[in-house]
């Protein structure tokens, strides 16, 4: 089934008196969204016991609970010490997802930093070739559990549309992250008609097959840009900056896919979550 539902908690959520992440599925429940994401940018910094109570509200009230792990992976760090911390950033993330009763951990792969970006690209590869090797090595439960590297938003980092299906190609636990509001980014507002879209998907359908590209992760909102790439997440009341999302539910319509779609607007995240839905369901009725 198609998912929706916010990256973290909106400042409505606080406003009608929750208190902690704890209360979001039962909240999302009430609201008809499905799907919640938990961002771990900056480090993670929840108790298991938390973890595993969130994990169990998300199942009670069928949420479906991803997991984002820090921003400061970076599998092209010329130092094996730090692609080793990366490593294990990942590896963390499995742990929550995995309290959590989830199935995708999304992933930034890569800066360029002072590298060559061919250079950088096959570091990246050859790092996570060798992470997922050691990954299934390790006694944990990877049933149902996906690692999805995500496009991203600015030149200087790896992660084009392009570069995230040649990963996903790697192995079968690899799912791509599509955030179109990066990839609108870097393509100078493209993201406003169908074609732009479809030119994803299929790319994806033809790397990937149907299961990955049916079940993919997307990231959406709408994003403040410049020549260098992304600067700020806005809301939908943004009338400048795209991408828009109508296009993209006609596509997912037409190509039968069934993503879980999370919303990263700025403080209204789980408002514009359910416009996403309100739309999608709408054109769904015609």
């Amino acid at each position: 089934m198609i998912r929706f539902g916010p990256s973290g908690n909106s400042k409505i959520f606080y406003d009608e008196g929750n208190k902690s992440s704890i209360q979001a599925p039962a909240w999302l429940k009430t609201k008809g969204l499905s799907a919640y994401e938990y961002s771990f940018g900056r480090g993670y910094n929840m108790t298991r016991e938390t973890a595993i109570k969130l994990g169990e509200e998300g199942k009670k009230n069928n949420i479906m609970i991803s997991v984002h792990a820090p921003f400061y992976i970076n599998l092209a760090n010329p130092s094996d010490e730090m692609a080793e911390k990366s490593f294990m950033y990942i590896l963390t993330g499995l742990k929550y997802l995995d309290w959590f009763n989830g199935e995708h951990l999304v992933i930034h792969l890569a800066s360029q930093g002072k590298l060559e970006r061919e250079e950088a690209l096959n570091l990246t590869k050859k790092r996570l070739i060798q992470f997922i090797n050691n990954l299934k090595e390790l006694d944990i439960n990877l049933k149902d559990k996906y690692i999805c590297p995500e496009t991203m938003g600015k030149y200087s980092q790896i992660g084009s549309a392009e570069e995230i299906i040649d990963f996903c190609a790697i192995d079968d636990m690899l799912i791509p992250t599509f955030d179109f509001g990066h990839l609108n980014c870097i393509t100078s507002g493209m993201f406003n008609e169908k074609d732009a879209y479809k030119r994803i998907f299929d790319l994806s359908f033809e790397k990937l097959g149907e299961f990955k590209t049916k079940n993919c992760h997307i990231h959406f909102s709408k994003i403040q840009y410049s020549e260098k790439g992304e600067i700020r997440h806005l809301n939908f009341d943004d009338l400048i900056y795209g991408p828009n999302f109508e296009p993209l539910a006609e596509v997912l319509l037409e190509y039968n896919l069934e993503p879980t779609i999370i919303c990263e607007s700025a403080d209204f995240m789980a408002e514009d979550a359910i416009k996403m839905l309100n739309i999608y369901e709408n054109l769904k009725k015609h």
